[in-house]
């Protein structure tokens, strides 16, 4: 793998949000304008915007706000005595293949965050838009000794974790959406995707993973098809250390309670709660009312006054316009 140290360099001096001369930049690095260019090529396939402005230099089309580990680590302390544990590493694969090649050495509660994800993924192994520096991705490894039966309504209790945390940083409204999803005004602010590695009947070894858009521009149409709204501009560093903190806290509780220690605290974040919905079970559309979820984690569809509920890996949940 090519060495990424200077492109990432690079980044570190635009992220003040001057222009940088390509003259200055050459000084610093001791290279040619040519090998600025190849820098400059490479931060672009990142999905960074730079502005090139003849006789300034370049300049970052938006502000970065770059992931520090002593910032992390920092505010981290601030709320417990443990060590952060956490690898910070700008160009990923996917942050979720990263601790699931790394099981061996993992410990509940390892944490994995990028800048960039060059193969990030969602449910159903759809692409996961990762420009670089403009969400979070973030995943964290848990051991459930109960096996993987024991992650029933994983997903939910950290949609809902993860929707405290935002609504306290931002002040903002979020919501969360079944099984996997979190909305802001309707749209899809954030996914998350468990995965699991495990037999039934022996320890599971799980990853969850995260993105959450924060200040993300122009993304491909390609990939991102539906409505997506961006939380806005909140300290990553500080984030990150509590979405690990309050995580890691739910995770004993889960693993001690499962899921029915949280249940109560899903109606109030629903965004769906009693709106009409349809269910796309592959080709076939179930069209009803929700009406919650239940201690298994099952969607409740309510059709001419009978409830059903609903569980699986390839259901998807819509808004029934």
């Amino acid at each position: 793998m090519r060495d990424l140290a200077n492109p990432l360099k690079v980044i570190e001096i635009l992220s003040d949000g001057h222009f940088h001369s390509g003259e200055e930049l050459a000084s610093i690095f001791g290279i040619t304008r040519a090998g600025i260019n190849k820098y400059i090529k490479v931060i672009r396939q990142w999905g960074i915007e730079l502005s090139s402005v003849q006789g300034k230099g370049y300049q970052l089309a938006y502000p970065l706000n770059l992931l520090n580990e002593q910032k992390i680590t920092h505010y981290y302390l601030q709320k417990s005595s443990q060590p952060v544990a956490l690898d910070i590493i700008p160009v990923i694969n996917s942050t979720n293949q990263y601790l699931l090649d790394n099981l061996a050495e993992l410990s509940s509660g390892n944490a994995c965050v990028a800048e960039f994800q060059q193969a990030g993924r969602g449910r159903r192994g759809r692409q996961w838009f990762s420009p670089f520096g403009s969400n979070l991705y973030l995943s964290l490894y848990w051991r459930l000794e109960q096996g993987p039966a024991a992650a029933m309504g994983l997903s939910l209790m950290i949609g809902i974790v993860v929707a405290k945390v935002l609504r306290e940083l931002s002040g903002q409204d979020i919501k969360v959406k079944w099984p996997n999803d979190l909305y802001l005004d309707d749209k899809k602010l954030a996914g998350i995707l468990v995965e699991i590695a495990g037999k039934a009947g022996d320890i599971a070894h799980v990853v969850m993973g995260m993105g959450i858009n924060l200040n993300m521009h122009n993304p491909d149409s390609g990939i991102v098809n539906q409505a997506w709204s961006n939380l806005g501009n909140i300290d990553r560093n500080l984030l990150v250390a509590n979405l690990l903190y309050h995580l890691r806290q739910a995770l004993v509780c889960f693993e001690k309670q499962g899921f029915a220690a949280f249940l109560a605290e899903w109606n109030p974040l629903d965004n769906f709660a009693n709106r009409p919905v349809k269910l796309i079970i592959g080709e076939t559309v179930i069209k009803g009312v929700a009406r919650g979820i239940n201690q298994q984690g099952a969607l409740l569809l309510e059709q001419n006054g009978q409830i059903t509920p609903y569980i699986g890996g390839e259901i998807s949940l819509r808004a029934d316009n």
